[in-house]
C-alpha cells in the first residue's frame, strides 16, 4: 500500500511559519511494511530554541486572549479534524501500525473529542473564593476584614514531548488544556511517528491559532527533545513515555525548578478472584493486553488469579488468544498489527526468550507470524510465573501477560503493589463491596472494578514510577496552570 498523499510536511513549524530544518529529513517507517511513509524534518538546537522563543513572544497576548476566543479557536480545530478524519486515520495508521479502526476512533476521533473539550474548559472559571479572615488591630495596621481569592494563571511556555503510541491523543490530551489555560507550547513528537502531530498544527493554523502559540519541532535522535526541555524558554515539561527517560527529564526539571507532568511506565495488575465474571475479565485483560500489540500503558499485563479459577482463566485467556487475528492494519477484521520499528520487536523477542529461561510457562503465542513484513509478535500469555522474575517486574510494552496465582486478598494486595509502577490496576470479583475495599489498599493512580472502561472526566496519572501530577477533565486544566492568591482588605 502506498503512503498516504501529503505524508511530509512543509517543515518545521516555528513562530507560524513552516520552517527548512537545519539538519533535512529523516524517513518515517510504517511499521506493517517496513516502507516509508514520508519525511521528517530535522530540526537544530537553534531552531528548537527559535521555537521556544517564538513560544515565549506569543505567551503575554496569547495569555490575556478571551477565553470565549481560546473556545471558540480550540472548537474550530476540532471541526477541522472532524472534516479530514479520514486522511488523517489513514496516516496514522500507516506510521503507527494501529488498525484503521484504531486510528480512526482511538487516535483521530478521541483527539476532535479533546479539542472540543477544552474549548469547554477554556470557559470552566478559574477563580475559587476563600473565606474572608478577620483581623484585629496590631503592628501589622488597623483591624478589619481580609479578602482572598485563589485564581488559576497559564504557567507559560509549555513542551509537551509525546509518545509514539497514540500521536493524535497524546498530543491533544497535552495542547488542547494547555491552550485553554492561556499557555503556548512547543511539541516534540515520538521520532518514530511524527507527521500526525504536524498535520494537527495546520489544523490549529487553520482555525486561527496565533503565531508561536503552537509550534512543532521534531528529530530522529534524542537531542531535539534534551534541547526542547532544557530551553530557558520553558516553564513546563509535560512528557509521556519510558519512566527512564522520565527520569531524566525530572533531573532537568529538578534543577531548573521547571513544572512538570509526567505520565510515565506502568505495570498494571489485574486481580480476579474465584467469584469473578471470567467472562468478562477475559475479555477485558484480552482486548486491553493486545490492544495496539500492547504498547499502551495502561494494559493489565500481569494477571493475578485466585487459585480456584487460575487455570480456567489460563485456559480462557489463552483461547481468546488463539482468535485475534493479526495481519496488516488496513485489512478488515485485523486486531492485532505491528510493533513500532524492529529495535522494539527485538526488545519483546528478548522478553519472550527470558521469560523461557526464567522458568516461565508460555501458554499461547509469541512467535512471529508468517508474514512477509512487518514488525510483528503475536500476543504472547505465561503461566507459572513468580514474583520476582524479569518478565513479571519489568515494563514490556508489548503484546505480553503473566499469570500469578494467590490464595488469600493479604497475598493478592501484595503482589499488586510488589512494582515500581502504580498506573492503573484493577479488580474482576463479584462482591463490589470487597472490589472498592481492597481498591483503597492499592497504590496505583487508578482502579477499575470490573471493567476496563475509563471515564474521561476522571483524573489520570500514577504513583510511585508512573509518573508525576494528573490530568483528563479539568484535571488537566489545573496541571497546565499556577494557582495565585490575591487578597484585599475592607
Amino acid at each position: 500500500m502506498s503512503a498516504p498523499e501529503g505524508s511530509t510536511p512543509r517543515g518545521l513549524f516555528i513562530g507560524g511559519e513552516w520552517v527548512e530544518p537545519d539538519g533535512g529529513h529523516y524517513e518515517v517507517l510504517d511499521p506493517a511494511t517496513e516502507e516509508p511513509v514520508g519525511l521528517a524534518p530535522e530540526a537544530s538546537r537553534a531552531q528548537v530554541d527559535a521555537a521556544a522563543g517564538a513560544a515565549r513572544a506569543a505567551f503575554d497576548s496569547w495569555s490575556r486572549t478571551e477565553p470565549r476566543e481560546r473556545a471558540r479557536i480550540l472548537d474550530a480545530a476540532a471541526g477541522i479534524i472532524e472534516r479530514n478524519a479520514r486522511p488523517y486515520a489513514d496516516l496514522a495508521r500507516a506510521e503507527t501500525g494501529a488498525t484503521t479502526a484504531t486510528a480512526r476512533s482511538m487516535q483521530v476521533g478521541v483527539a476532535a473529542a479533546r479539542f472540543r473539550r477544552y474549548a469547554r474548559g477554556a470557559l470552566e472559571p478559574v477563580e475559587q473564593p476563600l473565606p474572608p479572615q478577620v483581623g484585629a488591630a496590631g503592628p501589622m495596621g488597623r483591624g478589619g476584614v481580609t479578602g482572598a481569592v485563589a485564581v488559576r494563571r497559564p504557567v507559560g511556555v509549555v513542551a509537551c514531548v509525546t509518545s509514539y503510541n497514540n500521536p493524535w491523543a497524546n498530543a491533544a490530551g497535552k495542547v488542547a488544556p494547555a491552550l485553554a489555560m492561556g499557555n503556548t507550547v512547543v511539541v516534540k513528537p515520538a521520532p518514530q511517528d511524527p507527521l500526525s502531530v504536524y498535520r494537527m498544527a495546520e489544523a490549529l493554523a487553520e482555525a486561527g491559532v496565533p503565531p508561536g502559540v503552537v509550534n512543532v519541532v521534531t528529530g530522529s535522535a534524542p537531542a531535539v527533545g534534551e534541547a526542547a526541555v532544557g530551553s530557558p524558554d520553558v516553564d513546563m515539561v509535560s512528557f509521556t513515555g519510558s519512566t527512564a527517560v522520565g527520569r531524566r527529564i525530572g533531573e532537568v526539571c529538578g534543577r531548573e525548578m521547571k513544572r512538570r507532568l509526567m505520565e510515565l511506565g506502568g505495570k498494571g495488575a489485574a486481580l480476579v478472584f474465584d467469584d469473578a465474571d471470567l467472562d468478562a475479565a477475559t475479555l477485558g485483560i484480552g482486548t486491553t493486553f493486545s490492544f495496539y500489540s500492547g504498547q499502551i500503558c495502561t494494559a493489565p499485563t500481569r494477571v493475578i488469579a485466585q487459585r480456584g479459577v487460575y487455570e480456567r482463566l489460563i485456559a480462557r485467556l489463552s483461547g481468546y488468544l488463539a482468535r485475534l487475528r493479526i495481519g496488516h492494519p488496513a485489512e478488515p477484521g485485523t486486531v492485532v498489527g505491528p510493533l513500532i520499528s524492529a529495535a522494539h520487536r527485538d526488545r519483546v523477542e528478548s522478553y519472550l526468550e527470558l521469560g523461557r529461561k526464567e522458568g516461565a510457562r508460555l501458554v499461547a503465542g509469541g512467535e512471529r507470524p508468517s508474514l512477509s513484513r512487518g514488525f510483528y509478535v503475536a500476543p504472547a500469555l505465561f503461566a507459572d510465573c513468580a514474583a520476582g522474575m524479569r518478565i513479571v517486574r519489568e515494563e514490556i510494552f508489548g503484546p505480553v501477560a503473566v499469570v500469578l496465582p494467590f490464595d488469600t486478598e493479604e497475598e493478592a494486595v501484595a503482589l499488586a503493589n510488589d512494582t515500581e509502577y502504580g498506573l492503573i490496576d484493577y479488580i474482576w470479583s463479584g462482591d463490589v463491596g470487597r472490589a472498592f475495599r481492597l481498591a483503597a489498599r492499592l497504590r496505583t493512580g487508578g482502579v477499575g472494578v470490573n471493567t476496563v472502561a475509563r471515564n474521561m472526566e476522571a483524573p489520570f496519572g500514577g504513583f510511585k514510577q508512573s509518573g508525576v501530577g494528573r490530568d483528563v477533565g479539568s484535571f488537566a486544566l489545573h496541571a497546565y496552570s499556577e494557582t495565585q492568591a490575591v487578597t484585599w482588605s475592607g
